[in-house]
């Protein structure tokens, strides 16, 4: 039976291959877009993921780590005094437009901290020391403003709000999830940048806990404490921060539609390949019911053609994915392929390949054997 499965499938060399080629872009295309889809989101939390904080407090309502609101700084001491906590210092995050040397301007996100070493933060330093933050005016810019900055060195100066700061260090994979490249700066320069909005206030609490303290007891008294503030853990703020993008841009949506064309297309090449070669091996099948084959018998044949059409296919879909990820990283556009990912794709393409098989069963469930001793 395997050996009829198989040499039915190879009869026609250009139909297998026409298989196989919509198995293979339905497989890339779901693996790129929900990676593509993966990437974006991390960046919606990268920063919240990477600051070294167990709890979060920011202004009611405060709906994603980028849009922030501002309340009173003082309130950081009612946290500090909190029997369980470690640390807890204030965070400034503000959007902020920058003064190219061209004369154009460009949006940055601004990261304002007193010590940044003592949070990690940020994680991935090229060159220069985050500590020398609180020596003045300085900046650190990750790697991906060059993209919307220009090419820039350390030394050089640009201009923040009107402010300017001297470039004196440089980062890696600080980029939000609206692409705007992230600076870190010290806290009281980023209270300069817009004294108007941040004189005495902040965006941010963020908060270290001792080691194996009551999260949930600390966390409801701070809110006894500061009742006008929401206080999030770092997993729910990041789910917060993620799931914002996901609800009020339409992302989700658009990513469903992406995958669910994908699916179509490789589920209508399956069928329609499968069809065709079902009829066209009529008597075949009717041999197999001759020498006393049963139905059972001609689905396994057809059910093993549709599992080697998704097996191929999608080991090269799979490997065609990976290898657009030079490409997308050229085009500022980050792709994460978790293994888990791959499973639940390799799954799907084979039961979609065994449910467009089905409908070569019902074309064959009712064969008369009688057909292969016609002439």
């Amino acid at each position: 039976m395997v050996d009829l499965a198989t040499k039915i499938l190879l009869d026609d060399k250009t139909r297998f291959l026409t298989t196989v080629s919509g198995v293979a872009f339905a497989v890339m295309l779901v693996i790129v877009q929900v990676g593509i889809f993966l990437g974006m989101l991390e960046s919606a939390s990268i920063t919240i993921d990477r600051m070294d904080a167990d709890l979060w407090v920011c202004a009611k309502n405060t709906p994603n780590i980028d849009f922030a609101n501002t309340f009173p700084e003082l309130y950081v001491h009612r946290v500090r005094s909190i029997p369980g906590v470690l640390q807890a210092d204030n965070l400034i995050v503000w959007f902020v437009t920058v003064a190219l040397p061209n004369g154009a301007k460009e949006a940055a996100i601004v990261y304002g901290l007193e010590d940044f070493p003592r949070w990690r933060f940020p994680w991935d330093v090229v060159s220069g020391d985050p500590a020398d933050l609180r020596r003045g005016r300085y900046v650190f810019v990750d790697d991906s403003a060059e993209r919307r900055f220009g090419t820039f060195e350390e030394g050089e100066y640009r201009e923040f709000l009107g402010l300017r700061l001297k470039i004196i260090g440089r980062t890696r994979q600080a980029r939000s999830f609206t692409t705007n490249p992230i600076a870190f700066l010290d806290y009281r320069v980023a209270q300069a940048l817009a004294p108007l909005d941040l004189r005495r206030r902040t965006t941010y609490i963020i908060v270290k806990l001792e080691p194996g303290a009551d999260v949930e007891a600390i966390r409801a008294e701070i809110r006894r404490r500061l009742p006008y503030n929401d206080v999030r853990t770092k997993q729910e703020w990041a789910d917060r921060s993620r799931g914002y993008w996901v609800e009020n841009t339409g992302l989700g949506l658009s990513m469903f539609v992406t995958v669910f064309l994908g699916c179509l297309v490789g589920v209508v090449v399956v069928a329609q390949t499968s069809y065709t070669a079902t009829i066209e091996h009529f008597k075949e099948f009717a041999t197999v019911k001759a020498i006393g084959g049963c139905n059972a018998d001609i689905y396994r044949i057809i059910a093993r053609q549709a599992t080697i059409s998704a097996l191929v296919g999608f080991s090269i879909g799979a490997a065609m994915a990976h290898a657009v990820r030079p490409l997308l990283a050229g085009l500022d556009l980050k792709l994460i392929i978790h293994p888990t990912l791959v499973g639940n794709v390799f799954v799907g393409a084979v039961a979609l390949c065994l449910g467009a098989s089905l409908i070569s069963f019902r074309k064959i469930a009712g064969l008369d054997p009688a057909v292969v001793f016609r002439s």
